[in-house]
């Protein structure tokens, strides 16, 4: 598994150790923006895929629902 430096993964990283979890996904709307980032986090490289994967398509799915709801405004 290659290492990430970036502070967003190091937060995915603390938190899966911190609370014992193989795989985060976080998930971070800025609604003044209308934005949407994912970072993820796997505690292998087999789980950084499926980490990667779950996150694009957690991603997906808000941004969608961020369209429609913005689509009702």
């Amino acid at each position: 598994m290659a290492w990430n430096p970036s502070p967003k993964v190091k937060f995915a990283r603390s938190f899966g150790d911190q609370f014992d979890k193989d795989i985060v996904v976080v998930l971070a709307v800025n609604t003044r923006t209308n934005t949407l980032e994912a970072v993820t986090y796997g505690r292998t490289k087999a789980l950084c895929d499926e980490a990667r994967v779950l996150g694009d398509i957690a991603s997906d799915a808000i941004y969608k629902t961020m369209e429609e709801v913005n689509g009702r405004k």
